[in-house]
Parts: structure tokens; sequence; C-alpha cells
């Protein structure tokens, strides 16, 4: 999950060029880097969001001394929110997609 914000980050100032430009990046190669890169991504996000759930839920069906409810419930946020991360980078990826044939 480490890659992901960097990564975001560097798109995000990509689309902020491209909006004071007026204008999108124009050549193929560029959007088929970010349609990949991004790909990569979406699916190394969500092995970890799969992780993150499968020890959350290992800790929670242990027992309490391992895990108590207070630590519990942030891992199981911590999984969701994840979950929620791959959707919406998901998401990103297949509007990318989209937008690649159009050049």
């Amino acid at each position: 999950m480490g890659l992901v914000t960097p990564w975001s980050v560097s798109l995000a100032l990509v689309d902020a060029y491209s909006m004071f430009v007026k204008g999108l990046p124009r050549q193929p190669s560029v959007l088929l880097v970010v349609v990949v890169g991004a790909w990569a991504l979406s699916f190394l996000s969500l092995v970890a969001a799969c992780s993150t759930a499968s020890v959350t839920s290992l800790l929670v069906n242990v027992s309490s001394t391992y895990c108590p409810s207070k630590i519990c419930n942030r891992y199981q946020l911590s999984a969701a929110m994840a979950f929620m991360s791959w959707f919406l980078s998901f998401a990103s990826t297949l509007f990318n997609l989209w937008l690649l044939p159009s050049l």
C-alpha cells in the first residue's frame, strides 16, 4: 500500500497540469503507462485488503487475549477501508481503460 500514495499523488499532479494546459496528454503510450500502473496497484491493494481481512478474522476467532476488542475493531475498520480503497482504485482503472481507445 506504500506505493499507492506516491502513484496517486503523481497522477494528481499530471491531472492538475492537464487542467492548467486545458488538454489531456494525447500520447497513447503515456495513458497506457497510467492504465497498467493503476491496474497493477489496484491488484496489489486488493491483495493487501484480503490479507488484512484474513489476519483480522484470525485474531478475532482465536481468542480475546491476542486481540482486545478495541484493537480488533480498529483492525476491522482498516480492513473495510482497504477494501473501499481497492474499489475506488479499480473504478479509476476501469475509467482509464475506457479512456484509452478514445485517443
